[in-house]
């Protein structure tokens, strides 16, 4: 164990911390020295992903800054995860969430502790510190959470309006290889294999245990702040990024929780702002510090007043597939909603949208219609994430293209759709792509959603469609702040399938659209203002980083194609290298591949797989696990085929292999 003095603080590398039922949870530490004479707050984050060597790197940029600041930093992992004893059954369990309100009374109640704690989390803990929020313990004094949730059916990798996510399983196969690693030797003790090999025996088929809930049941409401947003009484920051794909939680946020609550909206992927790839960086830690400064220290520093919204409005920009610069300027709305916005209505005609005009459009789309969508998350991978000019997607869609703009419209908010449609089969969803046109012909993804036709009135309780009947639907598109450049056109197009981001229905189905009274309505906000330099967060501080020994590069390649059969294909490949932790002399790497293909004629051909190859070494030990996902369907079933095989030092240790057929429910 590494006891490593810093600067004013030390890091205890591993901790215990025991539980009411006997088990212990793996922590470590970051104290300032100031807190063995006078208590401190405490910032926890409470994760599934290895300090010791998942979120060691990410770690090592933010709590050296926050001890430093007069904070203590408590990483934990979750049971059944890194050196935590217990088992990981699922996401966001009520044990998980229980053990966390836990973790928090005995953060509180150590004598370096004020006994004021704050949550932080992105993403896992960005979802769980609200959730532990919602259950109101005594101690918890303040949350940051960043790409983060409040709808866990409508707005995370499973589903989006109704329709299922290939996420749903590519995300459990990465938390299968995530979760099926050893806790290291040197903290666990002897006993490191007996842990290992009981987590390995009750693993779970995490795709098909979220495939089985199809709909909004309870199962999905556990958890959600949107069921009731009186719930939490801590102040909350809420962080995102319009890179990333939780872009809808920070205005929910602002403009529903009654607790005190601001929202900061920037470019960013899937990263804490001052790590992110979508530039320009933010000052992360400074945010942080001032919310946690003014709700665990009681310093009257002005953050109760922030504007409740800041948010960074992009600008036309060429599409980028790769990482950097993203343009745009920042603006803030005082209060969310703003009467600063309102909605205006775009009526669809033939390829247009503007004036109301009768006729009806038919909208029915290859099944690998898709190709410029991006990746869901962007961040999760090392590149090529980003979407690309949507020329080749618009070319296969319904679009309806405005005129060229005689002035710059700028919206902050979510657009929404509503249509008279009338689809030939039972099943069919639409996807609605909003887009800037320029003069060129460059077309770039503003916002998007898909909406599950079966779920026009309820995702609870999905109706199939009656073929030939006309029925009214309205749905949001994803929320978006975008100024349209004058001489540009707006664009809204429609398709039947996005592919590989959403699994496709049962039949290729033809949707006609009535155009008369048929409309895209656009948050717009009043006037194009110049930036509010007060909006923006400072730029990104200098950080501590961790001393890392690069042992092999790390690559990546991405194909698309055609195959013999008339698959079309597109497969990705990310090896992330081998690095070695100078402090603790772990060596880690790993590699992921994915694969998706389907014919364009036959939605029943498609399939997603997924694979993880994950490694950790240190002299005289090696482990290797790899997993892997397969799915597939037909016209009632959904079929998921999954496997684990892990080896020490080269040998096999345990192997096991899921195949489980779900019944489609409405998608």
């Amino acid at each position: 164990m590494l006891n490593k003095p810093d600067k004013n603080f030390t890091v205890l590398e591993n901790e215990w911390i025991e539980l009411k039922d006997g088990r212990r949870l793996a922590a470590r530490f970051w104290l300032p020295d100031a807190s063995q004479e006078k208590p401190v707050p405490a910032i926890l984050e409470y994760l599934p992903y290895r300090k010791r060597d998942g979120t060691a790197a990410r770690d090592a940029t933010t709590y050296p800054v926050f001890a430093q600041h007069g904070y203590a930093g408590i990483r934990v992992d979750i049971a059944g995860n890194g050196e935590s004893q217990g088992l990981l059954t699922d996401e966001y369990t009520e044990d998980e969430l229980a053990t966390g309100e836990e973790v928090v009374a005995w953060i509180a109640a150590q004598p370096w502790c004020s006994g004021a704690v704050g949550i932080i989390g992105i993403s896992w803990g960005g979802f769980n510190g609200l959730q532990i929020a919602m259950r109101r313990p005594a101690a918890l004094k303040a949350v940051v959470s960043v790409c983060t949730t409040s709808d866990r059916y409508a707005d995370d990798i499973h589903y989006m309006g109704g329709c299922l996510l290939n996420d749903n399983m590519t995300w459990a196969q990465q938390m299968l290889a995530y979760s099926s690693r050893p806790p290291d030797p040197e903290l666990a003790g002897e006993g490191w294999r007996d842990i290992w090999l009981e987590r390995l025996k009750n693993l779970p088929n995490l795709a098909a245990n979220w495939l089985s809930h199809q709909r909004r049941d309870a199962f999905w409401k556990h958890g959600s702040l949107c069921e009731d947003w009186q719930s939490i009484e801590a102040p909350v920051l809420c962080i995102g990024g319009w890179a990333d794909a939780y872009r809808n939680t920070a205005a929910a946020i602002a403009e529903n929780l009654e607790a005190p609550a601001k929202a900061l909206m920037g470019p960013w992927d899937h990263k804490y702002p001052h790590i992110a790839r979508v530039l320009p960086k933010a000052d992360f830690h400074g945010e942080v510090l001032r919310w946690f400064d003014r709700w665990l220290k009681g310093e009257e520093n002005g953050a109760e007043n922030l504007p409740d919204y800041r948010v960074f409005v992009q600008d036309f920009q060429a599409p980028m597939a790769e990482f950097g610069e993203r343009s745009g300027r920042w603006v803030a709305e005082q209060s969310w909603p703003s009467p600063n916005v309102a909605m205006q209505a775009f009526h669809l005609g033939a390829g247009t949208l503007g004036a109301q005009s009768d006729g009806e459009v038919v909208v029915s789309t290859p099944q690998d219609l898709g190709k410029a969508s991006g990746n869901f998350c962007a961040g999760m991978r090392m590149a090529n994430e980003l979407p690309g000019d949507q020329r080749v997607d618009d070319a296969l869609s319904a679009c309806f293209d405005s005129g060229p703009l005689e002035a710059d419209v700028e919206i902050i908010g979510a657009p929404v759709i509503e249509l008279d449609v009338i689809s030939d089969k039972p099943a069919a969803f639409l996807v609605g792509r909003l887009c800037e046109v320029a003069p060129d012909g460059t077309s770039i993804l503003v916002s998007y959603r898909p909406f599950n036709l079966a779920h026009r009135n309820s995702h609870e309780h999905p109706e199939a469609l009656e073929p030939g009947k006309r029925y009214r639907v309205r749905f949001p598109l994803n929320q978006c702040a975008h100024r349209f450049s004058k001489g540009s056109s707006i664009r809204l197009a429609l398709s039947t399938s996005y592919w590989p981001m959403v699994w496709p229905s049962p039949e290729a189905a033809k949707v006609t659209v009535e155009l008369h009274d048929s409309t895209v309505s656009l948050p717009v906000r009043k006037g194009v203002q110049p930036e509010d330099k007060t909006a923006a967060p400072e730029p990104a501080r200098s950080y501590p980083v961790l001393a890392v020994e690069k042992l092999t590069d790390a690559h990546d390649s991405t194909e698309r194609g055609v195959d013999v059969d008339g698959r079309s294909f597109f497969e990705t490949f990310d090896d992330f290298g081998w690095n070695r932790d100078l402090e603790t002399g772990l060596a880690t790497h790993s590699n992921v591949r994915q694969r998706f293909s389907v014919k364009p004629d036959d939605p029943l051909t498609a399939e997603a797989l997924a694979e993880w190859t994950m490694d950790i070494k240190r002299d005289g030990w090696e482990i290797r696990t790899h997993s892997h996902h397969r799915m597939t369907c037909d016209a009632t079933h959904f079929l998921i085929e999954a496997g684990i095989s892990t080896f020490e030092n080269g040998k096999p240790v345990y192997e096991h292999h899921w195949n489980q057929n779900i019944p489609r429910d409405h998608i």
